[in-house]
């Protein structure tokens, strides 16, 4: 079927191109537009129903109207003269906040933009005032927008209801300060909006300046970037058409890593192509490029589909997954990967047959056969000295894997912020709890939907008060209905931090459970509460996930080669540089940087990129020293072959891809996964495809293959099979 896909697509070239060219471009026109209807807001959606957090949050939309797409920014608002607040001044400012309240945000758009790009986020905020602070130094007033606070949209809107607010108090001699969500988001983004551009410029130079180098060619260098845009802008439409109909909702952040994972892994696909392509021409320069195009994109695109097939196994094991965000995350890269795939296999080797030999020009390297270089040198020296070369590459991920011991996982979300909404809300939290901009709410209904008594709850609200980290206990709130009561509490800590992560799962959680009277019951809802919930879910997906995608991964590389030692040995080699790029990560940000621990996705995140994504260049290694232990000559030999002729393709194509993860590094709170992605495939590229791997093949010979037999075939059985000849033998390598 593979073979049969990729002819196709090399006798009808520029159909081929033209389908996916039209499809790219319309597609990537719309992906805004249709991601913005599958993506969810908050992060309290994503938790199963079963959990406290998630039956307050039901409680909450269901008998207090609130929008579960709401996010709330909270506007200081202060004298220029640092005075205390008079009467008159809290007067006019509840005047203005109630112009605000009536004045429509229109969203700002580039001149001449298409509305059906980006969908319009104009709305009419919801502006009240919320408190004074006790030293009548500030007041504070709670605006009200809709929209998902990483959308680009809202954040656009958000942005030009705070320099209209900024505008209209400054005219009554007053400053103003914003924090929140969506505040912080909006300063992130526009505080890193530089760095973002420069990474992915540099990324992008990467990948033209290796091609460059590696090919002599400009139009390999370009090709692949076209290819990837096209097959992308496909797999994003795709996507957002996949969650439409199925129901799926996205978090914000998946169409960033969506695209990030596709520029590597599209990158790596065309340039195994590229390079075989070339060693192809140069054996074969009598071929017709169209016919020799249909032969190599027949013979790689085996391997190509055995590595996206592990990928998206790796990744829809998500979909047992009990946190939201990794069920949808999974299902969703998974079908990207599989429209990646299709491109590999249909546009790739319709790009090669259209261009012919001319994709390599100027270079002039098709007409002669390259002198032994670095990569032959390298070869020769894993196949002469396996023992030594695997013992050296054990002992360097042994030594990474030992920074492991002590590991502490991080469930804080908070901190370390310097933007201008962290600045107000550390102005705030001088004054009133930290947590008064963002409340843990204790949400209390009665048995059978009856109406609350509010006079119950006074003891509760008492013992509430008494938990040591909460700093002030609101008012009972009664629902419309009066079916439901909130007692919002104003902890002491960032309610984004691991202290108040601990404070709403522990103490107040155990108050509630003590204190809530007979005929009632109580569930603890907001930030805290929901960051200590989806802490429990990511413990219990990591003990499920783990092992399902280990066997999934395990069954794909047992059917491709055929054999029960090779799968071993390569799940024993993409285990242990797991493990040393979870201890480097351990190392590095909890030792070095006395950071509180490692990010609780880590793990996961980790597992699933490093492992599915580095066992492409494991693929393709093995694959390669199979098909050379076929053809007459000794073990060592072919290994050092398959070495000398796989280096530059993964070398290159392990540098692109973590080049790609390495711009990661831009998103604020995206570090530790860009630091780990970035040495993860460093690791799988460079130490296990090129070195771990190849010297086990050299020492376990064909035995690697048991229980079948790979016997070597006739120098002629392998001519016929179009298989190129090979160069001589080193003498030491006949030994």
């Amino acid at each position: 079927m593979i073979r049969a896909l990729t002819r196709f697509s090399t006798r009808n070239a520029w159909k081929v191109i033209a389908l996916w060219a039209v499809l790219g471009v319309g597609l990537t026109l719309l992906s805004p537009m249709l991601m913005s209807r599958v993506t969810q807001s908050q992060s309290g959606d994503f938790l199963p129903a079963s959990y406290d957090s998630a039956a307050a949050l039901r409680i909450a939309e269901e008998n207090f109207g609130i929008d579960p797409d709401a996010t709330t920014v909270t506007v200081l608002v202060a004298r220029t003269d640092g005075k205390a607040l008079t009467p008159a001044d809290e007067k006019r400012i509840g005047a203005e906040a109630a112009k605000l309240g009536q004045r429509r945000v229109e969203m700002p758009r580039m001149k001449d933009e298409p509305s059906f790009l980006l969908p319009d986020r104009s709305q009419t905020p919801k502006v009240a005032p919320a408190m004074v602070a006790p030293d009548r130094s500030f007041e504070l007033l709670s605006a009200e927008l809709t929209g998902n606070a990483g959308d680009d949209g809202v954040q656009k809107v958000y942005r030009a209801f705070r320099d209209a607010t900024r505008a209209q108090f400054a005219e009554a001699g007053m400053r103003t300060g914003f924090t929140g969500g969506l505040a912080e988001a909006a300063d992130s983004a526009d505080d890193n909006r530089t760095a973002t551009k420069v990474g992915g410029a540099l990324v992008m130079g990467l990948i033209v300046l290796l091609n460059v180098l590696v090919f002599r060619s400009v139009l390999a260098a370009v090709l692949p970037l076209l290819a990837v845009a096209f097959i992308g802008g496909v797999a994003g439409g795709a996507v957002a058409g996949a969650a439409s109909l199925t129901g799926l909702k996205l978090d914000a952040s998946t169409p960033g890593l969506i695209s990030v994972v596709l520029l590597g892994i599209g990158i790596d696909y065309l340039l195994f192509l590229l390079f075989r392509f070339r060693e192809h021409l140069r054996a074969r320069p009598e071929q017709p490029a169209r016919e020799a195009a249909a032969e190599v994109a027949g013979r790689v695109g085996t391997a190509i589909t055995s590595a996206a097939l592990t990928i998206v196994a790796a990744f829809a094991t998500l979909g047992v997954a009990s946190f939201g965000q990794f069920r949808s995350l999974g299902p969703a890269i998974a079908v990207a990967v599989l429209v990646m795939l299709l491109g590999s296999l249909t546009l790739m080797p319709a790009l090669l047959a259209a261009c012919g030999r001319k994709i390599f020009w100027p270079s002039k390297s098709l007409r002669r056969q390259p002198r032994e270089g670095a990569a032959a040198r390298f070869g020769a020296l894993v196949a002469r000295r396996p023992a030594a070369m695997l013992l050296a590459s054990v002992a360097l991920l042994g030594a990474l894997a030992a920074g492991t011991v002590g590991i502490t996982m991080d469930y804080g979300q908070g901190g370390g912020s310097k933007t201008a909404a962290a600045a107000t809300a550390t102005e705030i939290s001088r004054a009133l709890p930290a947590g008064v901009s963002d409340p843990t709410s204790v949400y209390v209904t009665a048995a059978g939907g009856g109406p609350v008594d509010p006079g119950k709850l006074d003891g509760l609200s008492r013992a509430l008060g008494k938990v040591e980290g909460v700093g002030q206990v609101g008012g009972t709130v009664l629902s419309p209905d009066a079916r439901a009561a909130r007692i919002d509490l104003y902890l002491t800590a960032d309610t984004q931090s691991a202290k108040a992560r601990e404070l709403a799962s522990g103490p107040v959680r155990a108050v509630v459970a003590a204190n809530t009277p007979a005929g009632t019951s109580a569930h603890v809802g907001g930030t805290a509460a929901i960051f200590a919930d989806i802490s429990v879910a990511v413990d219990h997906d990591l003990t499920v996930v783990f092992p399902v995608a280990a066997a999934l991964i395990a069954l794909i590389l047992l059917l491709l080669l055929r054999s029960l030692l090779a799968p071993l040995v390569l799940m024993l080699a993409v285990g242990l540089g797991f493990a040393a790029t979870l201890g480097a990560s351990t190392l590095v940000f909890q030792h070095l940087l006395d950071k509180p621990g490692v990010s609780f996705t880590l793990p996961l995140v980790l597992f699933l990129f490093v492992v599915a994504l580095g066992t492409d260049y494991n693929i393709l290694i093995t694959d390669r020293i199979r098909e050379e232990m076929e053809q007459p000559g000794p073990v060592r030999g072919a290994v050092a072959r398959a070495v000398r002729h796989t280096t530059p393709a993964i070398a290159t194509a392990g540098l692109v891809l973590a080049g790609s993860f390495a711009t990661l590094a831009t998103t604020p709170g995206s570090e530790q996964v860009a630091f780990a992605l970035t040495l993860g495939i460093l690791l799988s590229a460079l130490v296990l495809s090129l070195v771990l791997v190849p010297a086990m093949a050299a020492l376990l010979g064909r035995g690697l293959w048991w229980p079948l037999r790979t016997a070597p075939r006739h120098a002629s059985a392998g001519a016929q099979a179009g298989t190129p000849d090979r160069e001589p033998v080193p003498e030491r390598l006949n030994a």
